[in-house]
């Protein structure tokens, strides 16, 4: 009966604390934040390193981030193309399946993102100088004739990394960090230290280990407590 006592414990133990613990490349090492615009700041904003984080074989990777321009997704019927060569120049396209050479534009702007969410098909557009908005996410609608698309709700700033965790839409913005539930907006960090860092890439374990990848090292956040931590790369 002891034995099984210890046994229970341990076991306890491991699922309560060992599932929360998500070690980070030992590249890097755990920093204070700098405060946006200081010296240290200017540093991380001066760096060529950018990093992007990614969960391969359930453990956290980082690897050097390779921007890209372009993002599509496929349906039955053909496929969404967003292109984000700056405001002026990027599209919301769609290529239909029986004839690739007939594309329409759907819309102009910069499209960051295309995605499914709960058998919808969804986008998020960052910066419009057309309509003096910061961005927003939109659904798109193939049911009639023609396809079309509404706006869900405004960002309160540039968005700039994605992913979709239980259900729920986590955005990094140009520098504060949302949660989308229902489709309703929430803003969980806001006036971040990475204001100006590119956030690119988001990957959550569970609630108290969230990252996102950004100039010059990542960033841990745990929504539960509310707390962010920084890791920069070693210098060697």
């Amino acid at each position: 009966m002891k034995k099984f006592i210890v046994f229970f414990l341990s076991f306890f133990m491991l699922k309560s604390f060992g599932q929360n613990s998500i070690d980070v490349p030992k590249a890097f090492e755990k920093t204070i934040p700098p405060k946006a615009w200081s010296v240290e700041w200017d540093k991380l904003h001066s760096s060529k390193n950018e990093f992007k984080v990614s969960i391969i074989d359930k453990k956290l990777e980082v690897s050097k981030y390779k921007e890209s321009k372009i993002c599509e997704i496929k349906t039955p019927d053909g496929k969404f193309v967003g292109i984000n060569f700056a405001e002026w120049a990027g599209k919301l396209l769609f290529v239909p399946a029986e004839s690739e050479n007939k594309v329409f534009t759907i819309k102009d702007g910069d499209i960051k993102f295309i995605f499914s969410y709960k058998d919808k098909l969804y986008f998020i557009e960052g910066i419009s100088v057309m309509h003096n908005s910061p961005g927003a996410l939109y659904e798109i609608d193939t049911s009639g004739a023609a396809i079309s698309y509404k706006k869900i709700l405004d960002f309160d700033d540039v968005p700039k990394a994605f992913t979709i965790y239980q259900n729920q839409i986590f955005v990094a913005g140009y520098k504060n960090f949302y949660i989308i539930n229902n489709l309703k907006k929430e803003v969980i960090f806001e006036n971040t230290f990475w204001s100006s860092l590119d956030p690119n890439s988001i990957v959550a374990f569970n609630y108290e280990n969230v990252f996102v990848g950004i100039r010059g090292g990542i960033v841990k956040l745990n929504l539960n407590k509310k707390s962010i931590k920084f890791y920069s790369l070693k210098q060697v």
